[in-house]
Formats: structure tokens, C-alpha cells, sequence
């Protein structure tokens, strides 16, 4: 069976720079004369996964040591916001000699479907993964329909 699928060169560009900027901000900078690591203060987006069924998109986003309640999911003007932030609770006792995860606040946007249902979005956030479900609505589900052979 054949699809056709539109390309929007626009939102591959999008999707690159994401890519690349998510690339970038993992590997910690060097400064001066390379003999010690400086530690990054690059802003962090948790890796997320995007699925689709008939019934919804799922999105999963990875938050180890998040906190639930410092997690926030909003939806407004057509746009899916995940926010928070993973502390840095340094202990005075303990000598640090690499800190590698990043920290900090976060901020992902995703842009709802036309088909999607916005205002029936749930969450659940358990073991270090929040879970985020957007609805489709009715007409985007698919339908059987009987064909009478005459």
C-alpha cells in the first residue's frame, strides 16, 4: 500500500537543531590549559519518547531525581509545556570529583495535533518517567465503515 507523506523541510530543520543542540550540551566544556574540566552550567532537557496508538499520543520523558511536585505539564494555544527542575543538593561532607549530570531548570514544548483532544490531557509521573497522554478525539479515530455490494 502506498502513503503519501507531506514534508515540511521546516520542522526537519527543527528537528536537527534539536538533535544538535541536545548533542552539544551532554559533553562537558574544557577550559584553559586542558588539565582540569570546568563544569558546565548548560542548560538540560530530559530525552523524552513520542508515541502514537489509535486512541492517543504518549509522550515519556525521562526525569531522574525530580521531584513530582517540582514537574509541571501545561497546555496552551495549541502548545504541550513540560517544566521543572532537578536540584543539586551538595552535601558539605562529601568531596566532589566529577559532576557530569547537568541540573537545573527545564523546559520542553511540543505542539499539539489539530486531532488531539488539549483540554483532556493526563499525567502520571512514577519511577523517574512522566508519562503525559493527549486523547484524540473521535473523528480522528479510525472507523469501520460497511461497504453494500449491490
Amino acid at each position: 500500500m502506498n502513503t503519501i507523506t507531506s514534508w515540511r523541510p521546516l520542522k526537519e530543520m527543527e528537528e536537527l537543531q534539536n538533535r544538535l543542540s541536545n548533542l552539544f550540551s551532554r559533553f562537558p566544556t574544557r577550559m584553559g590549559d586542558d588539565k582540569e574540566e570546568s563544569i558546565s552550567t548548560a542548560e538540560w532537557a530530559p530525552l523524552v519518547d513520542i508515541t502514537e496508538d489509535d486512541k492517543e499520543y504518549l509522550i515519556k520523558a525521562e526525569l531522574p531525581d525530580v521531584k513530582k511536585e517540582d514537574v509541571k505539564v501545561a497546555v496552551e494555544n495549541g502548545r504541550l509545556t513540560i517544566t521543572g527542575e532537578r536540584k543539586f543538593e551538595k552535601e558539605e561532607s562529601k568531596k566532589y570529583h566529577r559532576v557530569e549530570r547537568l541540573y537545573g531548570r527545564f523546559v520542553r514544548s511540543f505542539i499539539v495535533p489539530d486531532i488531539a483532544e488539549a483540554d483532556k490531557v493526563s499525567a502520571e509521573f512514577a519511577d523517574g518517567v512522566l508519562k503525559v497522554h493527549l486523547p484524540k478525539s473521535e473523528k480522528a479515530k479510525p472507523r469501520q465503515i460497511e461497504v453494500k455490494v449491490a
